[in-house]
């Protein structure tokens, strides 16, 4: 009887035993799939992190190249706009110009006359002294002052600018010089002030287109002026 109720007493701990165990293996595999499931949402949240910030990156280089590429574009067409804007200017800027403004043609080209021992050789605008005298095309001076700037007395003080391609144009009888030899000039530029000197029977402006910078190489200036599409 003894003997029974021992076995069956050892017997109950061993089954109490067990259950223990059982159930500690338990608790350790239910904490072992916890750490694994945290884990693995740790490193699945990673990853997208990851993800995002690649997605980001390519984002940012991808805008970073448009917006090179919309400032090189905005550049070509700034720098178009300019070429086309001085382009425009240069064809809209006259090539050649009247000498003075507001004149009447008094002595012309050839004519005979009692100022001067020959035929005219070049065109008289009538003008008040002090009126401005303009270059009428852009080019460098060659000869400026007293004396006909030296081509003689009769044409007072002078000028006479090269033009190029064997072109020169003079200007004479002026009260005023505002240049100097060697000096370039712009079309257009006020190069002087009419006047009366020299032999001269009155406030005008001598204007002459030469061949060469010297007396005697004359050609009509109003058909030449008119040639470049000045209305003389």
């Amino acid at each position: 009887m003894s003997q029974r109720v021992t076995s069956r007493s050892s017997r109950t701990s061993q089954l109490r035993t067990r259950a223990t165990v059982l159930a500690a293996g338990l608790g350790v595999s239910v904490a072992l799939g916890a750490g694994v499931a945290s884990a693995a949402d740790t490193t699945a949240a990673s990853g997208a992190a990851g993800a995002v910030q690649a997605q980001a990156a390519v984002q940012a280089k991808v805008a970073k190249a448009e917006a090179v590429k919309a400032e090189k574009a905005a550049k070509a067409a700034a720098a178009k706009k300019a070429a086309q804007k001085k382009a425009a200017a240069k064809k809209a800027a006259p090539s050649w110009v009247d000498p003075v403004k507001k004149y009447t043609l008094s002595a012309s080209f050839a004519q005979n006359g009692g100022m001067w021992a020959h035929k005219h050789s070049g065109q008289d605008f009538a003008v008040p002294s002090g009126t401005q005298v303009f270059a009428t095309h852009g080019g460098t001076v060659v000869k400026a002052g007293g004396n006909g700037a030296g081509d003689g007395p009769a044409y007072g003080n002078a000028i006479v600018i090269k033009h190029g391609n064997g072109t020169y144009s003079q200007y004479a009888h002026l009260s005023k010089v505002k240049v100097h030899v060697g000096q370039i000039v712009k079309t257009g530029q006020e190069i002087a002030k009419s006047g009366n000197t020299g032999n001269s029977s009155g406030p005008h402006l001598h204007f002459e287109i030469r061949t060469t910078p010297n007396y005697g190489s004359a050609v009509d200036p109003v058909k030449f002026l008119r040639a470049k599409g000045v209305k003389v």
